[in-house]
């Protein structure tokens, strides 16, 4: 479907991140997500920007960082909501946080749901760019992702980006980033309760009702390399495939 210019502008800005034990890698990411609220309210102040996280059943730190981000962002024209669930289900979280962000969203054509994941860090320019797309018309923006390199494998790593060219119009999709019309999310059904591919799932029933579906790698997000999986078929878990498979390859070279 092609893009709708008519849309009402974007006034509110709703931001879901799910954590279960991700104490190495959360406080950079809510770091990188406190810029890009700030970033976007610098170009929008009038917007209103909300962030949800959701502690599913965790174990480690992860509830003592997410309550500081949450005292530290008081003074900002950002809300922090922080929930804790015992689902130990990706999806079950996505869609708790969605749910309690969206809960008095009147005007739900011109707000914004975007999402990621706690062991990745969005770019400064995230919602601004997200917002670009919204205002263009588009309904879901499907953000590319970047392993970080740090301690993960070059080899691994090379064989990730030969099958995943960082390109315009790429046919992946990652909850660490993916931004929706909330009016969109909520008439495809929202996040089903999948441990995993809760993302493909919800993209899929977007596309068959025919919303404006843009896939873009100019809201590119780094991500956790590691490939000790948190969702059964998840991230980690494709690279871990992966590591398998180069390996097996580069001995039979």
């Amino acid at each position: 479907m092609t893009p709708d210019s008519s849309r009402p502008v974007i006034s509110r800005v709703e931001v879901v991140m799910p954590i279960h034990d991700e104490e190495r890698h959360l406080g950079p990411a809510l770091a990188a997500l406190r810029a890009a609220a700030e970033t976007l309210l610098q170009q929008r102040p009038w917007a209103a920007v909300g962030i949800t996280v959701v502690l599913d059943h965790c174990t480690d730190r992860s509830p003592e960082i997410a309550a500081r981000f949450a005292e530290s962002a008081a003074g900002l024209n950002t809300g922090v909501r922080v929930l804790h669930r015992r689902f130990r289900n990706a999806g079950a979280s996505r869609a708790a946080g969605a749910a309690a962000a969206l809960l008095d969203a009147d005007n739900s054509e011109s707000t914004w749901l975007a999402n990621t994941d706690a062991d990745s860090r969005v770019p400064a320019d995230w919602l601004v760019r997200q917002l670009g797309f919204a205002d263009a018309g588009w309904d879901v923006v499907l953000g590319s992702v970047e392993p970080d390199s740090a301690g993960m494998d070059p080899e691994l790593l090379r064989s990730w980006r030969l099958r995943h060219p960082l390109e315009e119009r790429h046919g992946n999709i990652y909850g660490a980033n993916l931004g929706v019309r909330a009016s969109a999310y909520r008439q495809a059904g929202g996040f089903p309760p999948l441990r995993s591919s809760e993302d493909s799932s919800l993209v899929d029933q977007l596309r068959r009702k025919g919303f404006a579906v843009m896939a873009t790698d100019t809201t590119r997000v780094l991500t956790s390399g590691r490939t000790v999986a948190r969702a059964p078929h998840g991230f980690g878990a494709y690279l871990r495939a992966l590591r398998v498979e180069t390996a097996a390859a580069l001995r039979s070279s």
